[in-house]
């Protein structure tokens, strides 16, 4: 492989959507940190046009935190956390690569964002844009949707967990969209760790079996210096391409955020 496409292979993939949320996560960061201070706006001249300090932040940080953002508020971590653990249980160390892996998570996500991403542009971005609403009520229409998003596949007990942790007066009062992203978002990360490790659990299952049949079927035979991985692996192989394995499993992962 050349210099030029090793190069091209660890630049980031960032959408104009994701690059979106960024600015929300950033200017939602820094609101919350005026409001909290009774710091007052203040405005700077960009090209001659007058611009607060919070759309400014908004574009400077944008590429720091898009990273962040589609790691914690979207349903990445699941998807490419169940891509590695479907990897290893076929007993492959390398195959399919790390990038082919993490671009499939990519499209899967924004396949599965994309009515939580249309949402937004139409009633925060848009609106936005065209100069008809102000940039607070533009932070509080995006966080909506995506709040929304969350708290569907967040459980009760990791909610439960990070408002009896949160120093947030009266948080436990708080009930869905009420609720801030400080709490929000390490709750639904957290879910979304436990829904993938339960899928990964079941996806060993098969594999395992296979590895046990082939591991006593060798030792009936007395072949006991073969290493069983290395005859269970073209079963497994046959096996996961016989039920068309890459198809059901990004329809399963689909499938659990409807």
């Amino acid at each position: 492989m050349s210099s030029t496409y090793k190069n091209a292979a660890k630049k980031p993939f960032f959408s104009a959507r994701l690059s979106f949320l960024a600015m929300l996560l950033s200017g939602w960061i820094v609101s919350s940190t005026c409001q909290a201070y009774g710091a007052t706006p203040v405005d700077i001249a960009i090209n001659g046009e007058g611009s607060d300090v919070v759309k400014v932040i908004m574009v400077l940080t944008v590429i720091t935190l898009a990273p962040f953002l589609l790691l914690m508020m979207t349903c990445f971590a699941r998807i490419i956390i169940v891509f590695s653990f479907m990897r290893s249980a076929l007993g492959l160390q390398q195959t399919p690569p790390n990038q082919i892996l993490i671009g499939l998570a990519l499209f899967v996500t924004f396949f599965i964002m994309a009515p939580v991403f249309t949402v937004i542009n139409e009633t925060a971005l848009q609106p936005y844009n065209e100069g008809t609403i102000a940039t607070d009520e533009f932070l509080d229409r995006a966080s909506g949707p995506i709040k929304e998003f969350m708290l569907k596949q967040t459980g009760t007990q990791e909610m439960d967990l990070y408002k009896g942790l949160s120093t947030i007066e009266d948080v436990e009062k708080l009930e869905g969209k009420d609720l801030p992203l400080s709490v929000i978002v390490p709750a639904f990360v957290t879910s979304e760790m436990k829904r993938a490790f339960l899928i990964g659990f079941l996806l060993y299952i098969p594999f395992l079996i296979i590895d046990m049949i082939v591991s006593s079927t060798l030792m009936s035979m007395g072949m006991i210096m073969l290493p069983p991985v290395m005859i269970a692996l073209p079963f497994k192989l046959m096996l996961f391409v016989v039920v068309d394995g890459w198809n059901l499993l990004v329809k399963t992962l689909i499938m659990t955020y409807n």
